[in-house]
């Protein structure tokens, strides 16, 4: 391990990671870590689009303010303004990589493509790509990587920790690969670019969610994570209960759908003069109370009154999938729940993509900017992913090289491969864990809940430690991952004594007048709780 393997070690390869390498490797020689198959990923799941200031009708300013209203009160105004701004510049860079974005054909157009409206915005701002803007940009930029001299790519590997020098900077990543072979990639800067934690819930809004074993990488080199509590439930997903998971796009209620109780009436313009286009948290709570109080396990979301042609232009995507399970949603209502779906919180970073561990950058939904405050406004995530991996990419052309030191390796010396039985003790291990945060660390939260949740997750570390499992196999390290971060995060709500955007809380129902955001490490848990 005397010399690096390469320049720049990318672990993830959606949109973030994608945009990172191929601006980086312009400089660099660029290792890029990613999943074998794309749908792994959350970034290709992506419907809605991307938001920015585009059109002669909207401005920064507007959407600034958005963004700072969504956020509720939590949202760091400098972040917020640098991410807008430099929204624009990041649109044509897709543009002209070849992103094929829906083109805006009617009379007059103010704006070659066409933009549709989301929850929380006052314009129309959000491009798109029909209704499958996240494959849009992963197909596109996944193929320029693909082609670039200086872009090393990875889809045989699952990294499990990073690499660590005498003086606590990164230096690299080490994981497995199919045959349980141990792999250490050294490298002189690390970006994670790894998503958030949907996967700690039952219900998500994608089929393979990551469950922040990003974050908790860092954290163990110790990083602060921060606003781990704001985790964001998409209002509408496909209900479904015998299928994958299936999010359905804001854009159907930005371009008139309604929600419709068990009787078929609308009941959000009684709660919000916004109604459908409410941000998400109060979208996806008055939901939740109308599930509570039903016997359908779900609402209905119904576009049947924009038309048969509209539907099938502008949501081709969720017409042919619904399709697929038996639904025509031209003429019938879809049955939606809300699923988890955006990580909020993340490992602290500047503007730069930069930890406060030398030499290690996250970037995407593994990070934490400051730009989406206590509810994130639908399509600023992968406007963040771009702004901040380009921000990233320059950083790292303008940073000094670091003087290279001999890492000490921070993960095991071997990983063990299971038998039949250890996995299956180890999905039920993870399935409890689930349901744990499912109940009682959601959209609606508790004092008693979340304690309840505290001692069921030390008795779950406490099962997984005294049990069979060898903990040195990947499916055990990820699973400790796991249970480490949902600590974190029941211990970040803990002590949120407040509702404010996406955490709400019945014991206390209201704003404090003096908030901050949430700063954990994970010397934070007491001892005896860690995994």
């Amino acid at each position: 391990m005397s010399t690096p393997t390469s320049d720049i070690l990318i672990i993830g390869g959606g949109v973030a990671g994608l945009t990172l390498a191929l601006m980086a490797a312009e400089h660099f020689s660029v290792t890029l870590v990613r999943p074998e198959h794309d749908e792994k990923g959350a970034s290709r799941w992506a419907q809605g689009g991307i938001a920015a200031a585009l059109s002669p009708e909207d401005s920064l300013e507007a959407h600034i303010q958005d963004t700072l209203i969504a956020g509720d009160g939590l949202c760091n105004e400098q972040a917020v303004r640098f991410t807008v701004t430099h929204g624009p510049e990041a649109i044509q860079w897709l543009i002209d990589n070849g992103v094929p974005f829906t083109p805006d054909t009617t009379d007059g157009a103010r704006y070659a493509y066409h933009l549709t409206r989301e929850g929380g915005h006052s314009a129309r701002r959000v491009i798109h790509a029909d209704d499958a803007t996240g494959r849009a940009l992963i197909d596109t930029l996944s193929h320029k990587a693909a082609q670039h001299p200086r872009i090393h790519q990875r889809n045989d590997l699952t990294m499990l920790g990073l690499l660590q020098d005498d003086d606590g900077g990164c230096r690299g990543a080490y994981g497995l690969d199919a045959q349980h072979q141990l792999h250490r990639l050294t490298a002189y800067n690390t970006v994670l670019a790894t998503g958030g934690a949907s996967g700690l819930y039952q219900h998500t809004t994608t089929p393979s969610p990551s469950s922040g074993e990003g974050m908790i990488m860092a954290a163990e080199l110790g990083a602060p994570l921060m606003n781990l509590e704001f985790q964001q439930f998409h209002p509408t997903s496909l209900y479904d209960p015998d299928g994958p998971a299936f999010l359905i796009s804001e854009a159907v209620r930005g371009e008139g759908g309604y929600l419709l109780d068990e009787a078929g009436k609308r009941f959000m313009p009684a709660l919000d003069p916004r109604a459908e286009l409410a941000p998400r948290d109060v979208v996806a709570r008055a939901i939740d109370a109308q599930i509570q109080k039903s016997n359908l396990g779900h609402v209905w979301l119904d576009i049947r009154h924009l038309g048969e042609r509209a539907i099938h232009h502008h949501f081709p995507t969720i017409v042919a999938h619904c399709a697929a399970r038996g639904m025509d949603i031209t003429r019938q209502p879809i049955p939606v729940v809300p699923a988890a779906h955006y990580s909020c919180g993340g490992i602290a970073t500047n503007h730069q993509g930069a930890t406060q561990v030398p030499n290690l950058y996250a970037v995407g939904e593994v990070a934490y900017t400051g730009l989406h405050g206590a509810n994130r406004m639908a399509s600023n995530s992968l406007l963040e992913c771009l702004v901040y991996a380009r921000s990233c990419a320059q950083a790292l052309r303008e940073k000094k090289a670091p003087h290279w030191k001999n890492s000490t390796p921070s993960g095991p010396e071997r990983l063990a491969t299971l038998s039949p039985p250890d996995q299956d003790m180890l999905m039920a291990l993870r399935h409890e864990l689930r349901c744990i945060m499912t109940q009682h660390v959601s959209i609606v939260r508790s004092s008693a809940g979340l304690k309840t949740a505290q001692h069921k997750l030390a008795e779950l570390s406490m099962r997984l430690n005294e049990g069979p499992v060898d903990q040195c196999s990947l499916e055990g390290i990820q699973l400790r991952q796991a249970l480490l971060l949902a600590k974190l995060t029941v211990a970040a709500a803990v002590t949120r004594r407040e509702s404010r955007g996406l955490h709400y809380s019945t014991d206390w129902p209201s704003g404090q007048p003096a908030t901050a955001p949430s700063c954990l490490t994970l010397a934070d848990l007491t001892p005896g709780t860690v995994a």
